[in-house]
């Protein structure tokens, strides 16, 4: 499912205009993506939980090269869905 999609079925189950849906999903997303921004953690119960973890710098060898890299530590937004999302799916 695209955005696009999204939106419009956002805009079916409300019965709603795309215009209305649009604002509202882009809404969620800005405010999941500000929140996780500051370091926050975004939990939904039954759905998941957004967070952000910490990865470490490692060595790596650059497949074309062969030579020794290392690449910097980051940050990584993950997802780690709630029990009755999984219970969702597995059905």
């Amino acid at each position: 499912m695209t955005k696009t999609e999204l939106i419009s079925a956002v805009a079916a189950k409300t019965k709603s205009t795309k215009k209305n849906a649009e604002t509202a999903v882009n809404t969620i997303f800005s405010i999941i993506t500000d929140e996780l921004a500051k370091g926050e953690k975004v939990s939904v119960v039954g759905f998941g939980t957004f967070e952000v973890r910490d990865r470490k710098a490692k060595q790596v060898i650059n497949p074309q090269t062969k030579e020794m890299m290392t690449t910097p530590a980051s940050k990584a937004a993950t997802f780690r869905a709630g029990q009755a999302l999984k219970n969702a799916v597995n059905k």
